[in-house]
């Protein structure tokens, strides 16, 4: 857990100066399909740890994916800190105990609308204007869309950075590993067409040395 959040910090602070505004809005999307939902306490300590880093004027939200993901209904908590220090630590209070109480009656969904998340994430972040925008996606990235459902359309993502996390391997992907390696590739393709920056964090003590020289 140590190292997750050592990450978390540097995929945060690692980032090009805006001449505009240093403001930063993280918006993070959690998987809650299947089994997944057994991860919800990695993704609580990241979200912990983004709340720590964050500074009065930076905005985060953080969105369940579900069946339907392009809604804000799906938004478990958002806040954009005010410049006052001590009202920004009460809202980071208030935003932990949202997301604590989401985490202890979480349900699975029955498919996972990953694109209606991130172009929901997109909007949001967009509306909010922050100087730096970044999206992280706690996933296993095995998008299922429900019937009649459209989603076959491109992302605009130009000024996007785009980070997908605890990407963990599914049971088919032992029996065939080109699913995962082509699952990577898919949405790595997807984010770079669309104008954004893509990276998948997986193995975390190799990327935190790797990033720290």
């Amino acid at each position: 857990m140590k190292n997750i959040i050592k990450i978390t910090l540097l995929l945060i602070l690692v980032s090009c100066t805006d001449t505009t505004t240093h403001s930063r809005g993280v918006y993070m999307l959690m998987d809650t399909s299947g089994t997944y939902t057994a991860e919800i306490n990695k993704a609580q300590s990241i979200v912990n740890y983004i709340l720590a880093t964050l500074q009065p004027g930076d905005t985060l939200s953080v969105a369940r994916i579900d069946s339907a993901s392009f809604s804000e209904k799906d938004i478990i908590a958002k806040v954009t800190f005010d410049r006052r220090p001590s009202v920004a630590n009460e809202q980071k209070r208030k935003f932990r105990q949202k997301v604590d109480t989401f985490a202890k009656s979480v349900k699975g969904s029955a498919y996972t609308d990953i694109s209606g998340g991130i172009l929901q994430a997109v909007e949001y972040l967009n509306e909010a204007s922050p100087g730096e925008k970044i999206i992280l996606i706690f996933s296993d990235l095995k998008e299922e869309i429900k019937k009649g459902h459209v989603r076959d359309f491109p992302i605009q993502l130009t000024g996007f950075r785009v980070v997908a996390l605890n990407v963990t391997k599914l049971r088919s992907d032992n029996v065939n590993p080109t699913e995962y390696i082509e699952r990577l590739d898919h949405w790595e393709k997807r984010v770079i067409s669309g104008g954004g920056t893509w990276r998948v964090i997986n193995d975390l003590e190799r990327l935190e040395k790797l990033l720290t020289h």
